[in-house]
């Protein structure tokens, strides 16, 4: 049985673990409001200009030609990693990392290389000897847009010049503060939207040509993507982190109450000894 220096102790160490507990808790809670914020922002953006791509889609008289709508043989893919910089967030990081494992598995009848967004999955797939082509990390689970710019900038050149056929992204899609889905989604070629033939034409006038409108709207349509995944990527991941520290900061008090009690019957019993020991040592006196 542990001493009472050693249970009180450990109650001492508990308490100050519950104490950073708590406070990555609460830091999580206001990342995540922010988060939640700008992912709740960039949806509607994404969905409009979707929406504005399948009216000029309809508008059109024929099939809409631009480079991102490309489709050939697959000889190489591309997949993107979107992970944390940092752990202490339960199993968010390797949730993601098993499902690109799994999917790595499922197409490696052609060439595969990896874009990784986070520390975290640097690491993991430098172990494995993955084939990395790109990494981007310090993040600190804040977007920066520039970046995220610069990022599909580089990932659209990629498959426009050739170097690769497909591109995928594994992340976290945010749903709420408590629930997210991971899923990989394809990036690259886009999905060609349906054009709305003769009839349908008659009924837009489009100055310039809508060829050209796409040719502008494209690159905004793949920045906005590619960030609106980084966005639920980061928020996931504040939600996670904020889960995990609370269930850490629950099992540090219930440990301490464990332990009280443990010292407190420590105490009694030692006591206890002690009376004992005085007792029987006044009837030895008195006898």
């Amino acid at each position: 049985m542990a001493t009472l220096r050693e249970v009180k102790k450990r109650i001492r160490t508990v308490i100050s673990t519950r104490r950073i507990t708590k406070a990555m808790e609460m830091v999580a809670a206001a990342k995540l409001r922010r988060a939640q914020q700008r992912v709740e922002q960039a949806k509607p953006y994404a969905a409009k200009l979707d929406e504005m791509l399948s009216h000029l889609a309809a508008g059109s008289s024929t099939e809409i030609a631009h480079p991102y709508f490309e489709e050939r043989p697959v000889k190489n893919r591309t997949l993107v990693v979107v992970v944390s910089d940092r752990g202490l967030c339960g199993s968010f990081n390797s949730n993601v990392l098993r499902l690109t494992d799994k999917w790595i598995r499922e197409h490696q009848d052609t060439g595969l290389e990896l874009v990784v967004v986070g520390k975290r999955g640097r690491d993991y797939y430098k172990r494995r000897k993955g084939n990395i082509v790109q990494y981007y990390g310090d993040w600190g689970g804040v977007i920066d847009y520039a970046r995220g710019r610069e990022i599909a900038s580089w990932l659209t050149n990629r498959f426009v010049t050739g170097q690769t056929d497909e591109i995928h992204i594994a992340y976290s899609r945010f749903i709420s503060m408590v629930k997210y889905r991971i899923g990989v989604e394809k990036y690259l070629p886009v999905p060609r939207p349906e054009h709305g033939g003769e009839e349908a034409a008659s009924a837009y006038i489009f100055e310039p040509t809508s060829e050209k409108i796409y040719a502008q709207l494209m690159p905004s349509y793949a920045n906005t993507k590619f960030i609106t995944a980084l966005l639920d990527s980061f928020a996931s991941e504040h939600g996670s982190r904020m889960m995990a520290m609370g269930n850490a900061n629950k099992n540090a008090g219930e440990m301490v109450t464990s332990l009280t009690l443990e010292y407190n019957k420590a105490r009694q019993a030692q006591i206890t000894k002690e009376l004992l020991e005085v007792v029987s040592g006044a009837e030895a006196l008195a006898g």
